[in-house]
């Protein structure tokens, strides 16, 4: 077992799942020695430099950070990695090289928001909503050199409810922070009794993109919209052409309730105009 208190490990991971998970193993004491995370970004008109979550979180608990842009950058991080007990990875957005999963001396652990082998690749939450899948969860997985196709550590699983896409990603990132906080102290245990994916039922989703996002309030079933709408806010965003009163217009579809099987628009942003609350 790696005991509690001496053991070294690597953080990959960017955005706000990422941060949530590893607010988790903080919280829990497993702090890991490296976090590596996306550069910093300019955003907005002003374009603006900002900092990634997980740099955010990682300067305020004093742990170093590395933000490695391109594919020579991540191969300079792996004398670093060879150092480490293990490492892990949770929303990052680019593939590892191989040699850089199997850099640490258990191999590097992925964080998976979806019931592995379902929902591989980049879009798993947005994808169980969109399918109206009745549960989802979160798979701990030992990484190869595949997307998302190692053996299985743990699984976690529950019901989804009427979340939205932020708030499923919340509860799964803290579902999945807490289970490898409690994984890590007997890992190379975990490890041993890891189990094959079955490869043979697996699926896979997309990157979305803009026209992904349109519905068409005529034709479009209130539970598809429905679902569109929970997926795919804040992006690439839910529209249409023909809303109410509006026809012809773009107008972005922000948040709605279904209730026996009425879909009721709660908020909207017509093109040029500022949002407006329907309730």
């Amino acid at each position: 077992m790696l005991p509690d208190t001496k053991h070294h490990f690597a953080f990959w991971g960017t955005p706000r799942f990422a941060e949530i998970v590893l607010e988790q193993l903080i919280a829990a004491g497993q702090k890991p020695t490296l976090i590596i995370c996306n550069p910093d970004r300019p955003v907005g008109r002003k374009q603006l430099l900002i900092e990634p979550p997980t740099k955010v979180l990682a300067d305020k608990n004093g742990i170093e950070v590395a933000q490695p842009e391109t594919k020579e950058d991540i191969m300079a991080l792996l004398e670093k990695l060879q150092k480490m007990d293990f490492a892990v990875v949770a929303a990052y957005s680019k593939i590892l090289p191989k040699e850089i999963v199997e850099a640490p001396k258990l191999g590097t652990i992925g964080v998976h928001p979806s019931l592995l082998p379902h929902y591989r690749g980049a879009s798993p939450i947005q994808s169980a909503i969109l399918a109206g899948e009745e549960k989802t969860g979160v798979s701990l997985y030992l990484m190869d050199e595949k997307m998302d196709h190692g053996k299985i550590i743990s699984k976690s699983e529950f019901k989804i409810s009427n979340e939205n896409y932020e708030e499923l990603e919340a509860r799964l990132a803290e579902l999945g922070g807490k289970k490898l906080a409690e994984i890590i102290p007997a890992l190379e245990f975990a490890l041993e009794q890891a189990l094959e994916q079955e490869h043979g039922h697996a699926t896979f989703t997309k990157k979305f993109v803009t026209s992904d996002g349109e519905v068409n309030m005529e034709k479009d079933s209130p539970g598809e919209i429905d679902r569109k709408i929970r997926a795919l806010n804040p992006e690439p965003g839910v529209y249409t052409y023909n809303f109410p009163e509006r026809s012809g217009k773009r107008v972005k579809l922000l948040d709605a309730k279904l209730v026996d099987n009425e879909l009721k628009i709660k908020r909207i942003h017509p093109e040029g105009k500022n949002p407006i609350d329907l309730s």
